[in-house]
């Protein structure tokens, strides 16, 4: 999908304010995704392939993570993960603050450095 510089901006600001708020974007009518750590191989595709907008998946070292708060619930990862280990999770809960500050260690500038490493 083509991004303007200004498109581009206004979602990377309300990534960072879904950050800084760790609340969800209350119009997204998905459930965000979950990963089942007992099936997944830790490939990291889904974290390389999802939307920079929602930047909703990190690399914990031994497992990889979705942030529910992040996450619009699009098919992206779904439709690239090679053992089909992600699904809908309408019964999320808040993430820990652990977590949480494991994103702030893990962005620069607001932005997952891990998602532009692939």
């Amino acid at each position: 999908m083509p991004w303007t510089r200004e498109a581009a901006a206004r979602a990377g600001a309300a990534r960072d304010a879904r950050i800084t708020q760790r609340t969800r974007n209350e119009a997204w009518k998905k459930p965000p995704r979950r990963i089942e750590k007992s099936e997944c191989i830790t490939c990291d595709t889904c974290l390389r392939n999802c939307p920079p907008e929602f930047g909703a998946i990190f690399d914990r070292g031994l497992d990889v993570v979705i942030i529910p708060e992040l996450c619009s619930g699009c098919p992206v990862c779904v439709l690239v993960c090679p053992v089909d280990c992600i699904y809908p999770d309408p019964q999320w809960t808040p993430t820990d603050d652990l977590l949480w500050d494991h994103i702030g260690l893990t962005t620069e500038d607001g932005h997952d450095t891990a998602s532009r490493a692939g």
